[in-house]
């Protein structure tokens, strides 16, 4: 990753203009390390103005290819449990007051996350948008900034039409993502805030989610994170879901 990273800022020196393909190359490194485990708040603001605070743990493996997320704070939800697996086209949940386990429809990927403004398959990663989405480079609105256009490809199930990122041009990182819905409409607005390198990965330490239409507010602040973590075999499964 470095030493991609150190090709292309070395072409941006030299003053080279660098291909679309190689910006979303190095886009997609940074911003999906192959494992992760993390503990996050979970901050959640109506329009009216009301407020909820939750915790969660947070586990990822193959870029976010399998993501688990366990809730530990307030006690009304601690141990609720979600699983995506498969980029959130399978979806298991798990309720810890009937101790039951509740695999999704598979349109559910779309739905919001314990009240937030983040739908599953916001945490499904963004490993597989080289091969599912097409991209276009936009013209660079500020000249430290790259601007980029995803659409989801037709065979592609997605609750957004197109995607727009704004990245910076010395890390190559998302520092905003705008979301279309099916309509067309601008929906929602991520901003990727606070970026520290963690274990060589730049990592952004609050991610807010501001949905446009209904004036909602999510913001999700990273108190723990590593990237230097394997798992066992049959942790990304619906009976690790209990624990």
């Amino acid at each position: 990753m470095k030493y991609i990273l150190f090709l292309l800022i070395g072409g941006l020196m030299l003053g080279q203009e660098i291909p679309t393909e190689a910006i979303v190359d190095s886009m997609l490194v940074v911003m999906t390390p192959e494992n992760a485990r993390g503990l996050s708040r979970q901050i959640n603001k109506t329009s009216s103005g009301a407020v909820r605070t939750l915790e969660y743990e947070y586990y990822s493996d193959k870029g976010g290819e399998d993501v688990l997320m366990r809730y530990t704070k307030p006690n009304k939800v601690k141990g609720t449990a979600f699983l995506m697996t498969h980029h959130a086209d399978d979806i298991w949940v798990y309720f810890p007051r009937t101790r039951r386990t509740r695999k999704l429809a598979s349109h559910a990927k779309k739905q919001k996350v314990q009240g937030s403004d983040f739908a599953y398959e916001d945490f499904a990663g963004g490993k597989t948008w080289k091969d599912d989405y097409t991209h276009r480079r936009l013209p660079d609105e500020k000249p430290d900034e790259y601007k980029l256009e995803f659409v989801p490809k037709p065979e592609i199930s997605s609750s957004y039409s197109k995607m727009v990122l704004t990245l910076g041009k010395n890390d190559f990182f998302p520092k905003v993502i705008q979301y279309y819905n099916e309509k067309g409409v601008h929906e929602k607005t991520l901003y990727l805030q606070d970026i520290k390198i963690i274990e060589g990965y730049p990592t952004a330490m609050t991610m807010v989610m501001h949905d446009e239409l209904d004036g909602t507010e999510t913001r999700m602040e990273t108190l723990e994170m590593t990237y230097s973590v394997s798992f066992p075999e049959g942790f990304f499964s619906e009976g690790n879901l209990k624990k």
